[in-house]
């Protein structure tokens, strides 16, 4: 007689335990580690971003309610005469800055890593600008330029040359000089160092051969200091133009784009048009997030260009 008893098939199938493998559980750990980082960076920067863009898109002074109205703020710009002086000066401080803040450094830095005597004590004068806060600088420097009571023009009138005294933050054709000036001497202690990282990189031994082959200092920087410091000079050309493209600290500190517009940059013209506007019109944030987008993509035009040009002349070497 066959039994009428239905075996319990679920009983003989033992639930087997979850055993995570080393690789998936290295995987979820990296995961677990770098998800604070993700988090910050999608509330802190995604979500601002993607929220400007749509703010650039409405028409809004930040205590009424927001209006779609496109790309209009976007061709607002091309009629607008002070955005494309303030993009002006903002190439003009970008492109001086970037050129003397890679080649000072860099000789500087070939002249520290000499090993002198005293050379600790000047490196580490030169980078005490860096730790210093932008404002705290543009205040410095503001009074040093101060027309009437400044350290500069009382010192030229020390020394004998009184008739070289100026105002020189209030006159449109010295303003923007001399805030670069003071941008050269905040930042250039920090490329110094970036350049003297790159530079003890090199192996003493190319040095060596070359001057048993009769090389002179010259050659020396022009066929192997230089083309081997390209990958750190890409970095610092990099940094330069993306730092000059949204200047805004100095400069608002210093002169508030003044005067005349002269010093007038995007970032100063963002500021005027979003918070404190000078004509005493409504304030735009819808036109001014506008002027963002425009800072954002030209730095990432002048990243790619740069380093497509940096790329075209690592190959020569």
């Amino acid at each position: 007689m066959k039994s009428s008893v239905i075996p319990d098939l679920s009983a003989r199938k033992q639930r087997q335990p979850f055993h995570m493998t080393e690789r998936r559980r290295r995987a979820l750990y990296g995961y677990l580690f770098i998800l604070p980082t993700v988090l910050f960076f999608l509330v802190f920067v995604a979500y601002p971003f993607f929220q400007a863009i749509g703010i650039s898109l409405t028409t809004w002074h930040g205590f009424d309610k927001q209006i779609f109205v496109g790309l209009k703020n976007f061709k607002s710009l091309f009629s607008d005469p002070l955005f494309w002086l303030s993009l002006k000066n903002t190439l003009i401080f970008t492109l001086i800055t970037t050129g003397l803040q890679t080649i000072l450094p860099l000789l500087i830095a070939v002249l520290l890593i000499a090993r002198w005597r005293g050379e600790v004590v000047v490196r580490t004068i030169m980078f005490l600008p860096v730790i210093i806060s932008m404002v705290v600088v543009g205040l410095l420097w503001h009074m040093i330029y101060d027309g009437n009571f400044g350290v500069l023009n009382n010192a030229l009138t020390f020394l004998g040359l009184g008739s070289l005294t100026h105002a020189w933050l209030a006159d449109p054709h010295t303003v923007m000089g001399s805030i670069i000036i003071v941008s050269l001497w905040a930042s250039l202690g920090f490329y110094v160092v970036i350049f003297f990282a790159g530079l003890q990189g090199i192996p003493v031994e190319l040095y060596e051969v070359a001057s048993i082959d009769g090389a002179n200092t010259w050659q020396k920087l022009t066929h192997i200091t230089v083309p081997l410091l390209w990958p750190v000079t890409t970095v610092v050309m990099i940094l330069n133009i993306i730092g000059g493209i949204k200047v805004f600290d100095v400069i608002y500190v210093m002169s508030s784009g003044g005067p005349d517009h002269a010093s007038e940059v995007l970032g100063t013209y963002l500021y005027a048009t979003a918070f404190s506007n000078q004509a005493g019109d409504i304030a735009s944030l819808g036109y001014a997030a506008a002027i963002g987008f425009v800072i954002l993509i030209l730095c990432v035009i002048g990243t790619v260009i740069q380093l497509q040009i940096t790329g075209g002349r690592a190959d020569v070497y």
